[in-house]
């Protein structure tokens, strides 16, 4: 016999969306890499998660399709997390710290159609692009302004969403869909690339919340020092939101003084990271 309520796959899209109308207030501050402060809520990250994803549609980027960030944390790379995984691609997160052979094998391996960049690794793109796919298509995630003078083809992510309707038609995908993509650092021979699915990214967040308490609870203020680039950033992109609270991006200002600096400006009650 079976039971009689009502099925919804899990979906990382849904928690954006919980919390875009239920946690209307909470921030997501970060630091720019433009070298100013951004801030805003999870209805204007809701809404321009949406953009992003009609944007990436009319990219042709279809379920299943990887696309690539190479970013530290910020409220951009937020986006992407959402945005990719919420219509069905597969978000593919790049260590910086790689070699740059081990950066082109894993763009090579996971058939990435696009790699969305910070300023700060248009260079390191620059001198392995004669060794990438001739089709790779590479946003840079800022605005007009701020565009760096390259020899590449460049993309800027803010003319990409400028035009784009808020409003997406989110797919009900199977909960065992692969949403996120992380290839291996510390092991022998090539990194090797581990699927996260949206079953197990939403399961995580859930027990992330459940082991840690009012640490992460509504009203708490949250600093990932943690990469996006690394294990989802122990799921804090996806725990924060689900129980409201503030998230803090340091982006590359990574030192011990400006983390001090950002942790008293905000008034952050926990900072995330390992003790290096």
């Amino acid at each position: 016999m079976l039971g009689q309520m009502m099925h919804r796959p899990l979906s990382i899209i849904e928690i954006l969306r919980f919390a875009a109308e239920i946690h209307k207030t909470a921030e997501i501050v970060s630091v720019r890499t433009e070298g100013d402060m951004h801030r805003y809520t999870y209805p204007d990250a809701y809404a321009r998660v949406g953009q992003l994803a009609n944007a990436l549609q009319d990219m042709g980027i279809k379920q299943g399709d990887r696309v690539a960030t190479l970013a530290w944390n910020g409220y951009r790379h937020f986006e992407l997390y959402y945005a990719v995984s919420g219509m069905g691609a597969v978000c593919h997160t790049i260590n910086p710290r790689l070699s740059a052979e081990q950066m082109v094998y894993i763009i090579q391996h996971a058939e990435d159609r696009v790699i969305f960049v910070d300023i700060t690794f248009v260079p390191v793109i620059a001198a392995i692009r004669d060794q990438l796919p001739s089709d790779l298509k590479i946003i840079v995630m800022t605005n007009a302004d701020h565009m760096p003078e390259s020899d590449l083809p460049l993309g800027c992510y803010e003319d990409l969403l400028a035009p784009r309707s808020v409003n997406f038609d989110w797919p009900e995908l199977p909960e065992d869909t692969a949403a996120g993509l992380c290839y291996t650092s510390g092991t022998t021979g090539n990194p090797k690339g581990a699927l996260y699915s949206h079953r197990s990214t939403v399961l995580h967040a859930y027990s992330v919340v459940v082991g840690v308490g009012a640490m992460l609870s509504e009203g708490a203020r949250v600093l990932p020092v943690v990469p996006l680039f690394h294990v989802n950033a122990w799921g804090l992109p996806y725990t924060a939101p689900m129980v409201g609270a503030s998230l803090i991006f340091p982006g590359g200002a990574l030192d011990g003084a400006s983390l001090f600096k950002l942790m008293d400006a905000e008034k952050v009650s926990s900072a995330w990271g390992v003790p290096t």
